[in-house]
């Protein structure tokens, strides 16, 4: 399936593969891609028996960022198209683009290779996983063109990235490699072959209980809003919805007889 000439998606046993695909512009993000990507997000909300997700980028980059060619169009930010209309929910189309992968229910795990400056970055932000090659060339860019990180990562590096090391890396724009992310919180994994790693993570998270992934995602999700108390009500009201469920009497009757559970997805 196809969304815009720009990103498609193939699913096989459980787990969907989002291919950002526009290779000859190292998969710039212009008008577009922020559509194709938000779209293909929404589609996958809806997609019955996906359990995971892997997004990745077809040539020799997972995004390069903004398409500095869009950057002269003042009208589309007038009016309707203005930044400050929440199209989304409680984004824009440009955060929605990268937040639509932390929305999602299902675990999604970004495979990140070649460059993922800018907007870039925060599209492999939104994803709950990041494995990245070690020699990928990271930066937050924006302030290089005078501009702020506005595409939800403020939001989706909170509790990642340490806020002295995010300040100095968003005034400076220094770039940084895939080997570096490991360490300053942007990369959940280095592996010199981050889709291959990613897949295999992601079939395995979908041989799990889809019940209680979704209900974990979501409390991962959550908490970070809550205090104290919330959470700890949180949990409970997510575990008693999952106590003897389908899928969790399931996962225990499987565990006794050593054989591969067979789950029903919500």
């Amino acid at each position: 399936m196809r969304f815009n000439d720009r990103v498609s998606i193939t699913i096989d046993n459980h787990v969907a593969h989002v291919l950002l695909d526009r290779a000859d512009k190292m998969n710039a993000l212009d008008d577009a891609m922020f559509e194709a990507l938000v779209a293909a997000g929404h589609h996958l909300h809806e997609e019955r028996g996906v359990r995971a997700v892997v997004i990745s980028g077809a040539g020799r980059a997972f995004c390069a960022g903004i398409d500095l060619s869009s950057l002269g169009n003042t009208s589309r930010w007038d009016g309707e198209n203005s930044l400050i209309n929440r199209t989304h929910g409680n984004a824009n189309r440009p955060q929605q683009a990268a937040m639509v992968w932390r929305k999602l229910p299902m675990p999604v795990i970004a495979a990140v290779h070649g460059v993922a400056f800018g907007g870039g970055l925060q599209v492999a932000s939104g994803p709950d996983i990041r494995i990245v090659h070690p020699a990928t060339r990271m930066a937050v860019m924006e302030v290089k063109w005078g501009l702020v990180p506005d595409m939800a990562g403020f939001a989706l590096w909170r509790g990642n990235v340490r806020d002295d090391v995010l300040r100095e890396l968003i005034y400076t724009h220094r770039e940084f490699s895939g080997a570096e992310a490991l360490d300053l919180g942007f990369a959940t994994h280095v592996d010199e072959n981050p889709l291959d790693r990613a897949m295999a993570l992601a079939h395995e998270i979908a041989g799990k209980s889809p019940t209680a992934v979704r209900s974990s995602k979501s409390l991962c999700n959550r908490v970070p809003e809550m205090a104290t108390d919330q959470v700890l009500m949180a949990e409970s009201l997510a575990q008693i919805e999952l106590m003897y469920s389908q899928n969790q009497m399931e996962s225990v009757r499987a565990g006794m007889e050593k054989r591969a559970p067979e789950f029903v997805d919500p």
